[in-house]
């Protein structure tokens, strides 16, 4: 039971270790074994905090011993590179923040801490999670554990790899278009991003503030509905945080989805998606149906301008996000004889590419005399893309949608094109400008084996009808996990 430990999910964990047939120690010994093992082929971590991660199972094995035991007491985590982390260095992906080790952690991590959960290290992403495949890393791509010459997606490919490669039992992600659900689609793990204000932003570096959302990677449902809980509620730091109640998620959990009205988008069935996706896709409408569900057609008519508004929205808040690496307070500094000269060479060689191009974007957006005309106007849009949402879920509970257009694709086949690069989030931005709760969950396989990935979409603060029916889903059996190449 030992060496297989890692393949355990939450659940199950949590059984051996309150029973005592399984310790902290040996499950996070397992977990490390197996980074050991696959990470010179994956690349799903920038940092492994080998011993950190064995004194924290030591503690929670006190507590466990104690009777005193949350619910992730002793669960071995991957954290995304983008959550502060007291006294683990934390990078963001970017060479700017190569060296950089917070003083303090950001809530969810401190919420992580108290509850007992171990630390395995810190996942790869996109640099400043700016990207959909998780290339744009400064310490080079993680490759998808189910074919080492494709993506893991973006921009939290670290933390959707590191669970599907059993790395780990669940990882944190952050979700700005897409950056949760498409890895989880791309690996064949589930992810979910919750209503934008239902988990706490602070200690997250910043990529789109009104974007941003915090969210689990997880092997099952019930494992994400479980380290949902944990992540959520009300945040004096952070005032945009929502003080209504956590329900108890995994109670939702029933296994019922009889009359339930599922909404299929007309808009989100496209031509040129990848046939197996949508016939994918449509198989589990009908597997819904036959767990007697219904399915009504709606319509989301703005979205086609979702990507024009969220690429203009995205990086004109980038641009002001970004403004604080100076080289001066913190980060990488690059001397030179004056004030500007330093800026401009600590920004050029601390930065990416695509950050770069985000930041450009964002400030000539900003700049006078195009406010209005693009940066208000996708403001405007962004409104009717709520609107649109409103109006469906009028007529159904939940809205059913592939995740992304295709399964994932060749590492550097969209490198050189980033427009078809943004347009792998087609189908995920507009939950993001619409602040809903959206997950990703595998419901098959395409030919050559990788996993497609549906996305179940609820109106706002409706997670708990979102995991009830992903839960419903994954226990009938419609889908049966495979084992990854690694």
């Amino acid at each position: 039971m030992t060496t297989d430990a890692c393949k355990l999910t939450i659940a199950q964990a949590q059984h051996l270790l309150r029973s005592r047939e399984l310790s902290a120690t040996e499950l996070t010994r397992a977990c490390l074994d197996r980074i050991s093992a696959v990470e010179p082929r994956l690349n799903a971590f920038i940092t492994i905090c080998h011993e950190q991660a064995l004194a924290q199972a030591r503690d929670a094995e006190r507590r466990l011993a104690q009777g005193d035991a949350p619910a992730l007491c002793g669960i071995p985590l991957a954290i995304k590179d983008i959550y502060a982390t007291r006294g683990v260095r934390t990078t963001c992906a970017s060479k700017i923040l190569e060296n950089f080790v917070p003083p303090y952690d950001a809530t969810v991590i401190a919420r992580l801490r108290a509850e007992g959960a171990v630390f395995l290290g810190k996942a790869n992403l996109d640099e400043f999670a700016m990207g959909s495949s998780t290339e744009n890393s400064a310490f080079g791509p993680t490759r998808n554990p189910c074919d080492l010459q494709r993506v893991a997606g973006g921009s939290s490919g670290g933390s959707a790899a590191a669970v599907a490669a059993d790395e780990c039992l669940g990882a944190l992600g952050t979700d700005t278009g897409g950056s949760i659900r498409e890895p989880a689609a791309f690996c064949g793990v589930v992810g979910i991003k919750p209503t934008y204000s239902r988990v706490s932003r602070f200690g997250i570096i910043a990529y789109a503030s009104s974007l941003d959302q915090v969210g689990p990677f997880a092997k099952t449902v019930r494992d994400a509905a479980i380290l949902l809980r944990s992540l959520a509620g009300a945040d004096p730091a952070d005032s945009t945080c929502s003080t209504r109640p956590v329900p108890d998620y995994e109670r939702a959990l029933n296994g019922e989805v009889k009359g339930l009205r599922i909404g299929v988008p007309k808009e989100y069935f496209v031509e040129g998606m990848q046939p197996e996706v949508e016939g994918a896709v449509r198989a589990a409408l009908r597997h819904y149906e036959s767990m007697g569900a219904t399915t009504v057609e709606v319509s989301l008519p703005h979205t086609d301008y979702a990507i024009a508004a969220y690429y203009l929205i995205a990086t004109a808040e980038a641009s002001a996000n970004l403004e604080r690496y100076d080289g001066i307070r913190y980060g990488l500094r690059v001397e030179a004889d004056n004030l500007t000269d330093l800026y401009r060479r600590s920004r050029g060689r601390g930065f990416g590419a695509e950050v770069k191009r985000r930041i450009m974007l964002g400030t000539f957006a900003l700049s006078t005399g195009y406010y209005d005309a693009y940066y208000l106007k996708a403001q405007k849009v962004r409104t009717l893309i709520k609107r649109d949402f409103d109006q469906a879920f009028a007529r159904c509970d939940l809205i059913v949608t592939p995740t992304a257009p295709t399964t994932a694709f060749r590492l550097g086949e969209k490198m050189s094109d980033p427009l078809q690069m943004y347009l792998s989030d087609i189908f995920t931005i507009s939950v993001n400008l619409a602040g809903l709760p959206g997950m990703a969950l595998p419901c098959g396989y395409d030919r050559q084996g990788m996993p497609i990935g549906l996305q179940l979409i609820g109106p706002a603060f409706g997670e708990e009808t979102v995991l009830r029916a992903g839960d419903a889903y994954e226990r009938s059996g419609a889908v049966t996990r495979r084992p990854t190449v690694v």
